[in-house]
């Protein structure tokens, strides 16, 4: 109860002389209008949500993207890296790292605002990269060299691939589920997994297998690309992959179809951290976690459009879903950075303590 209420009680109290039961009536009434109004003065999650991680306050914000205001904090883990909601818009989960030793998955139900059983995760520690697609949740596992597939309505994993590669680290998967793909950034690689029907398995004799069928099985791809390549996106096509080498600052280009590396930029783009196609496939966008530089790329011509130092480091990129701005997590700086993609300038911020993954919440 404020002050001012309990102000406004006492005043009450010797104005009308109250009895001992008229003053405990007073108060209890007082203290139930109270809490309505508190309680009907919280804002309710809007129909597209911004999310947002600190990883100094262990915090998912719900942000309105319109007001760019945030509307509550709901306590997450100890290392909270990145996020992604389910396809309703209803659910996010949240990957808690430790730099691959934890294996927490944590759950919140964005209607009500509130944080839902915590999965563990083990034996697949260190998840880190994720993303929800065919309806279900698919997450990096770092620490035990592996991906793994996470079914919503069972609450079990039911799928799981190693890539045999160090520090896999971000993934993405195609919206049908039947491909995979991770950057590995100590071991400089990208892996493509791909779900693929295979002939009946013949034996030594050229024969096929008695009652062997054709079957689907996973197969792996792995591409050399440079050290500490981490950040990457798949062009909204799916002919590209483009990914940037914090080590050396290049980005590599990869075909898709015939999984070779088309080309190379020596963009300069040190510290790299994430990259994201916009939404028309035009321009990609790398933040620089070193310098705080935004990198921007015509995507067509390979060449660099602008550069522009946001602060002392970018991390998480999260581009609008008109293509109209993008919002870039820096970290050191306490705050989201607000692009406007039309004039290729900040435009704002959102305060908020050492902020990194971003992801949209979109309910129909």
């Amino acid at each position: 109860m404020n002050k001012a209420v309990c102000l406004l009680i006492v005043k009450t109290v010797r104005l009308k002389n109250l009895s001992l039961i008229k003053i405990i009536s007073l108060v209890l009434l007082t203290t139930t209008f109270v809490f309505k109004t508190t309680k009907s003065s919280a804002q309710s999650t809007p129909a597209k949500s911004l999310l947002a991680l600190s990883k100094a306050d262990h915090v998912l914000a719900i942000i309105d993207p319109v007001s760019l205001k945030i509307i509550t904090r709901v306590p997450v883990g100890t290392d909270p890296h990145e996020v992604i909601a389910s396809a309703d818009g209803k659910t996010a989960y949240v990957t808690i790292y430790g730099g691959g030793s934890l294996h927490e998955l944590d759950i919140i139900d964005l209607v009500t605002q509130k944080a839902l059983p915590v999965f563990d995760t083990k034996p697949f520690n260190g998840p880190h990269g994720i993303t929800f697609a065919d309806g279900k949740l698919w997450f990096s596992a770092e620490g035990a060299k592996a991906v793994a597939r996470f079914d919503p309505a069972t609450g079990k994993i039911d799928w799981c691939m190693g890539t045999g590669q160090d520090r896999t680290h971000m993934i993405y998967v195609t919206p049908d589920g039947k491909n995979v793909y991770t950057t590995n950034v100590s071991s400089g690689t990208v892996s493509i997994l791909v779900d693929t029907l295979l002939p009946a398995p013949v034996g030594p004799s050229g024969q096929v297998f008695p009652g062997a069928k054709p079957h689907w099985e996973w197969l792996q791809t792995v591409i050399p690309v440079s050290r500490g390549s981490e950040g990457f996106d798949v062009s909204p096509d799916g002919r590209e992959l483009w990914t940037a080498a914090s080590d050396e600052g290049s980005i590599w280009i990869i075909d898709i179809s015939s999984k070779k590396v088309l080309d190379k930029i020596d963009a300069k783009a040190v510290g790299a951290n994430r990259l994201k196609f916009t939404p028309d496939g035009k321009r990609v966008l790398i933040s620089s976690l070193r310098t705080g530089d935004l990198f921007i790329y015509d995507a067509a011509s390979h060449k660099e459009l602008k550069k522009l130092n946001m602060g002392r480091g970018g991390a998480g990129i999260l581009v609008d879903t008109d293509g109209s701005r993008a919002f870039v997590g820096c970290t050191a700086d306490n705050h989201i950075t607000i692009i406007d993609l039309k004039t290729m300038e900040i435009s704002g911020h959102i305060d908020l303590a050492g902020p990194d993954g971003l992801a949209w919440a979109v309910r129909p």
